[in-house]
């Protein structure tokens, strides 16, 4: 491990990957997760199908591959987690790093549920007969209607009308156990909580290692999904009416892009799936090499992946949804199932009956999402431990300095969060916390967060930071979209999002007034953090008022000095040539 001095004199003896390859596996298990087959999926059937992925794309060019090079530049460049990277680039702005982390915090407390639903899931398909196969089991009701009982019409005979598929009923009563609404919370789900257990443990023994350990595992859990996913495609397209479903997903209702709403989960899928606005992928470039030369490649390479691993995922969910539709004789896609976090485990189970040993595609399905789950799940746990780490080094006493005991305090504390959401009325707080925390709060600290590198860092400055880490500026697009595109799209949504704002619900079920009062006040933690860390910069400044403001806005980086540090280590000099911008 190389160790070299900072600008605040501090050694330099910050972890590394062992490989390349670990940071590329790391970021692309982390970005290729269960956003790609549940939330875009759910996402893009909320809004309509087709009509999603204009925005998404447009949003994907403008605001997503260039935000992720920014914060890859900032973590390899500053070699800090999110919080301390941006309190050094800008001061004022250091409320966005910790706004990231908090939010990110707030995500790690839920998100390890969907991995507790897919081992509840996982375990269940060990059976002769698939649970959600059939509707021959208590928690069926008489609305109920399986692959069985179309098999069992008569030839010409229609499928009665407004009847619900036996894989939904199996998720919101036999795994949920649903009650009527966020009112009544119900009680304890006891098999879901040893099942949030048992990923809170997978998840520990994943990072207790710190970036060594959890570079290996990605070797399995980044590469086994796609074999997985064109498995299911090839059997999803056989099924009949699955051509119906693919047409509803790849042709827009053009209305819709008028609807502000679209293009606010739009952005939203993108920071969430690829990780921006989060800290993730600050905190993992912070551990590369200073002199790693293939960080615009590395971007594309994640980038692209991610939303091509989208497209999969969708053709799969929707090839069944069509399928699903044809056996419910649904008048539309749009009305097969509730729309909802549950979605993914609400459609894909649906086609395992129609396959040949269903069992074990099921085991091997549950076995890629809890993989998927897994990558993002110990990618923001990092992220809260390389905050705490960085920002509170004189705390190393509460851990003995020693970063498995510190992954067993971050583990505990956001398993015992996440009870609430695995209650009988679990999934309405669930589904708030998620809307609040990923749809709501992250769009405000996106904006902010290219606000305080593009203007006030300097975009143009950041283009010769990486040239000082690879020997080739930033291409004069990406300083384009940091400056002026990005923070001009963001804030047309912002704006939009506001005007036409739109309450949260969950399969038809309106949340009362006091929740909304509580998700709001989840998503105003995160937002909050932002003035404060202003405020805080200002006050603990040196000066009169005006002189703290002013050194409050300039970095605190020496850039020729910081990098001439690492100039040993094979970095790059650059010259600041304000001409060429």
């Amino acid at each position: 491990m190389n160790q070299l001095s900072t600008d605040d004199g501090v050694v330099d003896n910050r972890q590394r990957w062992d490989k390349k390859s670990h940071f590329i596996l790391v970021c692309v298990g982390y970005a290729v997760g269960l956003g790609n087959v549940w939330r875009f999926p759910y996402l893009c059937y909320l809004s309509g199908g087709g009509a999603f992925l204009i925005p998404y794309f447009l949003m994907l060019v403008v605001c997503g591959i260039p935000m992720l090079l920014l914060e890859f530049a900032i973590g390899q460049f500053v070699r800090y987690g999110p919080v301390g990277a941006f309190a050094r680039i800008c001061p004022i702005f250091k409320g966005v790093g910790v706004a990231t982390v908090t939010m990110t915090f707030f995500l790690t407390t839920y998100y390890n549920v969907i991995i507790a639903w897919a081992i509840f899931y996982l375990f269940s398909s060990f059976q002769s007969e698939l649970p959600w196969a059939s509707c021959n089991h208590t928690w069926n009701t008489e609305d109920c209607f399986s692959h069985e009982d179309y098999d069992e019409l008569e030839e010409g005979e229609l499928p009665p009308n407004s009847t619900v598929s036996a894989s939904e009923e199996f998720f919101h009563h036999r795994v949920l156990g649903k009650t009527e609404g966020i009112e009544d919370m119900g009680g304890m789900r006891w098999e879901l909580l040893g099942c949030l257990a048992l990923a809170y443990i997978a998840v520990y023994f994943c990072i207790f290692k710190g970036v060594k350990s959890s570079g290996r595992v990605v070797y399995v859990t980044a590469l086994f999904p796609y074999f997985l996913l064109v498995t299911l495609m090839v059997t999803g397209f056989t099924l009949p009416g699955a051509f119906e479903g693919i047409k509803f997903f790849f042709l827009p209702k053009w209305e819709l892009l008028l609807d502000a709403q679209v293009w606010k989960a739009a952005a939203a899928q993108n920071f969430n799936s690829i990780g921006i606005a989060f800290g993730s992928m600050i905190a993992f470039a912070s551990f590369n090499d200073f002199h790693n030369k293939s960080i615009v490649r590395d971007t594309l390479t994640i980038c692209f992946t991610n939303s091509l691993t989208s497209i999969l995922a969708c053709s799969v969910i929707f090839s069944v949804l069509g399928y699903i539709a044809e056996i419910q004789n649904a008048p539309s896609i749009g009305e097969v199932v509730a729309s909802g976090p549950g979605l993914v485990f609400m459609v894909y189970p649906a086609a395992f009956p129609t396959m040949v040993v269903p069992q074990l595609w099921a085991v091997l399905f549950f076995i890629m999402l809890i993989c998927l789950g897994l990558d993002s799940q110990f990618a923001m746990v990092e992220v809260v431990i390389t905050t705490i780490t960085d920002t509170f080094p004189h705390w190393k006493y509460l851990y003995w300095d020693r970063k498995e005991i510190l992954a067993a305090y971050v583990c505990i504390f956001t398993f015992l969060c996440g009870i609430p959401c695995v209650m009988e009325g679990g999934i309405y707080f669930f589904q708030l916390m998620d809307w609040y925390t990923c749809i709501v709060s992250v769009g405000f600290i996106a904006f902010f967060e290219v606000i305080a590198v593009g203007w006030f860092y300097d975009a143009r400055r950041l283009s010769r930071n990486i040239q000082q880490m690879t020997g080739v500026r930033a291409n004069y697009y990406f300083v384009v979209c940091w400056m002026v595109l990005a923070p001009l799209l963001l804030l047309a949504i912002l704006i939009f999002s506001i005007v036409d704002y739109e309450v949260v619900e969950y399969g038809g079920y309106s949340y009362p007034a006091w929740a909304e009062c509580f998700g709001w006040l989840i998503a105003l933690v995160s937002i909050a953090c932002i003035p404060v860390g202003a405020i805080h910069a200002v006050m603990t400044a040196k000066g009169s008022l005006r002189e703290r403001l002013i050194s409050s806005l300039k970095t605190t980086l020496d850039d020729e000095r910081h990098a001439a540090k690492f100039m040993a280590d094979g970095g790059y000099s650059a010259v600041y040539d304000q001409s060429k911008f």
